[in-house]
C-alpha cells in the first residue's frame, strides 16, 4: 500500500512537472520581482541595482523582448501589490533581504507559475515541498553573495570581541571613558572559532580567519576536502554538543530547513561557554529568539551579532533590538554592490535559460522536477 501510494504521489508531481515545464519557452511572460524600496538613496549609485528602483537591471532587456515585467516591495498581506499578481504570474524573483513568503496557498492560487528564483543565496522563504509538489523549478544564484556573507562574519566577531560599539557610542554622545570599553575588549589571536556549518560561506570564513592564528573548528554533514582543512588548519568536529563548549566565538553558517529550525535553543546554548560570542549571518530562525534575548542579558552569551532575523523586516518591538551587547543589523550582509552585480547577472542568465528552455547550472537548482536540494533534503 505505502508502495502505491508513493508511486501515485509520484505521478503527480510529475505531471505538474510535465504541464509546467511544457510552457517555459512559448510566449510572452509575466514576471514579478519584490525587493527592498530604496527610495532617497536609488540615484546615489548606478550600480544600485537590487532595489525596487534598480529593478535588478533587467527591465529594458526584458521589455525588449515582449515580457511584462512588474517590481514591488509590497508582498504582506490579501491587499499586497504581489497578492494582485500571484494568479497569473509566471516567474517570481524574491530576495533574502526583503522575502516574500511563498506559502503553499500562494503556490495553490498561481495557476501560470513555473520558476520562483532568489536573487541572492537562500531560498528558505519557499514553502520548498508544495514547490515540488506543484512542479515548480526553484533557483538561487549560487555564490553570489559569499564572498560579502564571509567578509561581513568576520567583520562581526571582531566588532564584538574588541567592544567596539560602545566606543563608538561614547564619541557620538560626546563622551571619553576608555575603562568602559576596555574591561571586555578581546584579541581574537589565540581564541578557539567554530563555524555551525563549512559550505562555501563556512569555508571562506575559516580562510580568512587563518592569518588570525586561531584555532578552527567547524561542524558540518560533510568533512571538507583533506587538503584544504590542512591548509587552514581547521580541525573536523562530527559531535556539534562536543564542539560548542570549546569555542570562544561561534558562526552559524548552515541554511534553515526543518532539522535546523529553533536548533539553538535554551539547552544547546546552555552547552557554550560562558562569555561565548555568536555570529548569525544564515537565519534568524535557527535560533531561539527569546533564548538568545535571556542568554544576552544574564551575561551567558558575552555577545550576539549578525544580520538576519525571524520575521523580515524584524518589529519593532523584536527582543534581539533591545538587548545588551548585540552587533545586529537589518539583512544586509549579502546585498552589497558588488553582490547585487552578481546575482543579478545571475537572475538575466537563469531568465534567459528559461525562456531558451535550457537548463541552469546545477548548482543553482534547490527544486527541480520534484526533488529538493540534498541541504534542504
Amino acid at each position: 500500500m505505502a508502495a502505491m501510494c508513493r508511486a501515485a504521489a509520484k505521478q503527480l508531481v510529475d505531471r505538474a512537472v510535465g504541464s509546467r515545464a511544457a510552457h517555459t519557452s512559448a510566449g510572452s511572460k509575466k514576471i514579478v520581482g519584490v525587493f527592498y524600496q530604496a527610495g532617497e538613496y536609488a540615484d546615489k549609485n548606478p550600480n544600485f541595482v537590487g532595489c525596487v528602483e534598480g529593478a535588478l537591471g533587467i527591465r529594458d532587456w526584458l521589455e525588449s523582448k515582449g515580457h511584462h515585467y512588474i517590481v514591488t516591495d509590497d508582498k504582506e498581506g490579501l491587499n499586497s501589490e504581489l497578492e494582485k499578481h500571484i494568479e497569473d504570474m509566471h516567474v517570481l524573483i524574491t530576495t533574502p533581504f526583503h522575502p516574500a513568503y511563498v506559502t503553499a496557498e500562494r503556490i495553490k492560487k498561481a495557476k501560470n507559475l513555473e520558476l520562483l528564483l532568489t536573487a541572492g543565496i537562500g531560498s528558505d522563504h519557499i514553502d520548498l515541498p508544495a514547490a515540488a509538489a506543484a512542479g515548480l523549478t526553484v533557483a538561487e544564484v549560487t555564490g553570489s553573495n559569499t564572498v560579502s556573507v564571509a567578509e561581513d562574519e568576520l567583520m562581526r566577531i571582531l566588532i564584538l570581541l574588541r567592544n567596539f560599539l560602545p566606543g563608538y557610542q561614547q564619541v557620538v554622545k560626546g563622551e571619553w571613558n576608555v575603562a568602559g570599553i576596555a574591561h571586555r575588549a578581546y584579541d581574537l589571536e589565540g581564541k578557539t572559532v567554530g563555524t555551525v556549518g563549512a559550505g562555501r560561506i563556512g569555508r571562506l570564513l575559516l580562510q580568512r580567519l587563518k592569518p588570525f592564528n586561531c584555532n578552527l573548528l567547524y561542524h558540518d554533514r560533510l568533512q571538507i576536502n583533506p587538503e584544504l582543512e590542512k591548509e587552514i588548519r581547521a580541525k573536523f568536529e562530527e559531535d556539534l554538543d562536543a564542539m560548542l563548549p570549546k569555542c570562544d566565538v561561534i558562526v552559524i553558517n548552515t541554511p534553515l530547513t526543518e532539522k535546523t529550525r529553533g536548533m539553538f535553543n535554551k539547552e544547546k546554548i546552555a552547552k557554550m561557554k560562558k562569555g561565548v560570542i555568536i555570529v548569525n549571518n544564515a537565519r534568524g530562525a535557527i535560533m531561539d529568539t527569546q533564548a538568545v534575548a535571556d542568554a544576552c542579558s544574564s551575561g551567558h552569551i558575552a555577545g550576539y551579532g549578525g544580520d538576519v532575523w525571524f520575521p523580515q523586516p524584524a518589529p519593532k518591538d523584536h527582543p534581539w533590538r533591545y538587548m545588551p551587547n548585540h552587533a545586529m543589523t537589518p539583512h544586509i550582509s549579502g546585498t552589497t554592490i558588488d553582490a547585487q552585480l552578481r546575482y543579478a547577472a545571475g537572475v538575466k542568465d537563469m531568465l534567459d535559460r528559461y525562456f531558451k528552455g535550457e537548463d541552469f547550472p546545477a548548482e543553482n537548482y534547490i527544486v527541480k522536477e520534484g526533488e529538493l536540494a540534498s541541504q534542504y533534503k
